[in-house]
């Protein structure tokens, strides 16, 4: 059974870092490319990087991009999105997706329905 597991929410001033994990189990995580998303309360959900199966390929949103940076270890099955610079707007339950390698290219990345495995979210809070 296919599980992603979010870690290393919690709260942050503006200006502050935070790094998020998001562990697989179930399946090897480098025949899956990777994408972490966020939702606001009463937003949709949007995209906010994206890496493919090697770290080849990263992509940002352009409101993350400079701030934010993925990345993974294979070898711990795990990938990180380490966010800088925080700011209010930052803040929403941020998810992290896992999509077959076999179709790694050639789509929409920043599509949440592009993806078929999920995690459970895990709240991120930029306030002062």
């Amino acid at each position: 059974q296919v599980q992603l597991v979010e870690s290393g929410g919690g709260s942050a001033q503006p200006g502050g870092s935070l790094r998020l994990s998001c562990t697989a189990s179930g399946y090897t995580s480098n025949n899956y490319c990777m994408g972490w998303f966020r939702q606001a309360p009463e937003q949709e959900r949007e995209g906010v990087a994206f890496i493919s199966t090697r770290s080849a390929v990263t992509y940002y949103a352009d409101s993350v991009k400079g701030r934010f940076t993925i990345s993974r270890d294979n070898a711990k099955n795990t990938v990180y999105l380490q966010m800088s610079a925080l700011k209010p707007e930052d803040t929403a339950v941020y998810y992290c997706a896992a999509r077959s390698g076999i179709a790694c290219f050639g789509f929409s990345w920043s599509r949440s329905g592009e993806y078929t495995y999920w995690g459970q979210g895990t709240q991120v809070t930029v306030s002062s």
